[in-house]
């Protein structure tokens, strides 16, 4: 098993799926505060999530064009080790809330082409992680979490200054094959793990990080 390869396991809302993300040997529990999402939990479950989490299982809050009061709410209740901006955060808010939380900071950048790419450097610069995602459809509700995908060889043979990691319809079937053309260290999953939109399946989390262990 690569050492080096971490997963994240994004949009948990039951303690006994944290612990299965623990269980298997993902490296990050990622908790959603974004209305919209059928991953959504509430500041106080998050806390209870949190909690539930084993030591060495690093906890995630993602939150999408957020404002201070909603993160000073989530900060000061839930205890975290990183902040995921998911929405169109400009680079000087990233430096903000770097600045004003003393967290890292993932910034999320959706790719559809090599147009995109880009913004890979200019978020790097930063931030403290990268998540590169599919570049959700232009009429989605939702900025992540769709079950898309993209060309992953856009990310081939390509270095970046920061950490980054690999998003968008990764699965059971499909992280090796999505390691293997892209490099990635990092890979993050959600509905790819889940029976019904937010609800996820343990077996399939297993399953998941054993595929990208492997």
């Amino acid at each position: 098993m690569p050492a080096d390869i971490k997963v994240k396991i994004c949009g948990l809302r039951e303690v006994a799926h944290v612990k299965a993300a623990a269980d298997a040997g993902a490296a990050y529990a990622g908790f959603v505060f974004f209305p919209k999402s059928p991953r959504n939990v509430s500041i106080e479950q998050a806390r209870e999530l949190a909690f539930a989490a084993p030591v060495g299982l690093a906890k995630v809050a993602l939150v999408v064009n957020a404002d201070n009061a909603l993160l000073d709410a989530i900060t000061d209740t839930v205890p975290l080790d990183m902040l995921q901006l998911h929405g169109s955060e400009s680079p000087e808010r990233v430096t903000e809330v770097r600045a004003r939380y003393g967290l890292p900071v993932m910034k999320a950048i959706g790719i559809a082409d090599a147009d995109d790419l880009p913004a890979i450097d200019t978020y790097a610069a930063v931030a403290d992680q990268l998540l590169i995602d599919a570049k959700p459809p232009k009429d989605a509700e939702l900025p992540g979490g769709n079950g898309l995908s993209f060309d992953w060889r856009l990310m081939q043979r390509k270095y970046w200054t920061k950490p980054w990691m690999l998003a968008g319809g990764l699965t059971p079937d499909n992280v090796a094959e999505a390691i293997r053309l892209t490099g990635a260290k990092q890979v993050d999953v959600s509905s790819g793990v889940e029976s019904a939109p937010g609800i996820k399946d343990t077996d399939a989390i297993a399953a998941f990080v054993r595929a990208a262990l492997a």
